[in-house]
C-alpha cells in the first residue's frame, strides 16, 4: 500500500540539492510517495511547532521545543564547520573594529533577523548577549540594512558569499567564532519526523533520504544544475561552493562531533538564559 509522506524544506540551493533524487525520481522509493513543500525556515520552524509536518527541515534551535513531537533524523544535516552566518553593516572606510569594541557597536545598534527560531539567532544571542533587532525574511535583510530600518543585519543561506555585492562588509563570521571557541562546527538546521509516524516507515524514510543525499553527492553536476533556480545570485561556480559548505559528512550523519555540537549548543543557550529547560535529544533510527 502506497504511504504518501509531505516532506518539506527551505527553498534554496542546498536542499535543493540534497532533495534532487527525491524531486527527480532517481531513486527507488519504494511504497513511499513524496510530495515536496517549500517554504523559508522560519515559517517551517513555526508549522512543526503545530505539529503540521512529517518530515521537515527545522532550525536547531527551534527543535529545542519540538523534542516532544519530533525526533532528529540522522542525514540532512546543516553543520557550519569554522562558518556559518554572519553579521553585516554597510561598507565604509572606518577601521575594522577590535572584538569586545565590536560587540559594543553592535548591542548599541538595531539589527535585523531572519527569525527568532533561527539558529543564527540563538548563536548571535550567545555572542552578543541580548540585542535590539527587528525580524524580516531572511532575503530582504540586506534591504533594511541599505535602507536605514536597521544598521546591521544577520545573513543566513546564500547571502554568506554574495554580501559584498550588496555593498556590506562583514563584522562577525558566528560559525568562525564558534569554531575558535569550541572545537565544533555550529550546528545550523536539521530535518525531524514526527514521532506517531511508525518506526518501519521512519526507518525506510531514514534510508531513502540517506540514499538521496549519497546520490547527489554522486552526480554533483546535475544536481548544481536541479539546484540553480534556488541560487540567488549566484552562478553555477558559486552556488556549488555554497552546497559544498553545507551538504558534507555531516549531512550524510551527523556522527559523534555533530551530536556534540548540537548538545553543546542548546546547553550552552539554556545555560545563558536563552533555552526555559534542558532538551533531550532523540535520533530516529
Amino acid at each position: 500500500m502506497t504511504r504518501t509522506i509531505h516532506v518539506a524544506h527551505s527553498p534554496d540551493s542546498d536542499d535543493a540539492f540534497m532533495f534532487y533524487a527525491l524531486a527527480e525520481g532517481k531513486i527507488d522509493t519504494g511504497d513511499l510517495r513524496y510530495v515536496h513543500e517549500l517554504q523559508d525556515i522560519e515559517t517551517l520552524n513555526q508549522r512543526a511547532l503545530r505539529g503540521e509536518l512529517e518530515v521537515t527541515a527545522v532550525s536547531i534551535h527551534a527543535y529545542a521545543y519540538l523534542a516532544d513531537k519530533y525526533a532528529l533524523l540522522p542525514c540532512g544535516a546543516s553543520m557550519g564547520d569554522g562558518y556559518g552566518p554572519i553579521v553585516v553593516r554597510k561598507k565604509s572606510d572606518r577601521p575594522k573594529l577590535a572584538d569586545e569594541e565590536m560587540k559594543d557597536w553592535l548591542r548599541d545598534r538595531t539589527i535585523a533577523v531572519p527569525g527568532r527560531m533561527t539558529s543564527a539567532f540563538l548563536a548571535l544571542q550567545l555572542y552578543l548577549g541580548e540585542f535590539k533587532h527587528i525580524v524580516v525574511p531572511f532575503d530582504q535583510i540586506f534591504d533594511s540594512v541599505e535602507s536605514g530600518a536597521a544598521e546591521a543585519g544577520l545573513i543566513i543561506h546564500e547571502g554568506q558569499l554574495t554580501y559584498a555585492k550588496s555593498g556590506m562588509e562583514c563584522m562577525v563570521d558566528l560559525g568562525a567564532w564558534w569554531k575558535t571557541r569550541t572545537g565544533l562546527p555550529l550546528p545550523l538546521g536539521g530535518n525531524v519526523i514526527r514521532k506517531d509516524i511508525p518506526k518501519p516507515v521512519q526507518r525506510d524514510l531514514i534510508e531513502i533520504l540517506k540514499e538521496s543525499v549519497d546520490y547527489a553527492l554522486s552526480h554533483r553536476a546535475p544536481a548544481v544544475e536541479h539546484s540553480l533556480p534556488y541560487a540567488r545570485d549566484m552562478d553555477a561556480d558559486l552556488a556549488g561552493k555554497f552546497i559544498g559548505m553545507y551538504v558534507n559528512e555531516y549531512t550524510r550523519d551527523y556522527g559523534k562531533a555533530g551530536r556534540t555540537a548540537i548538545r553543546r549548543f542548546l546547553d550552552e543557550s539554556r545555560q545563558a538564559g536563552f533555552l526555559p529547560a534542558k532538551v533531550e535529544l532523540e535520533f530516529a533510527g
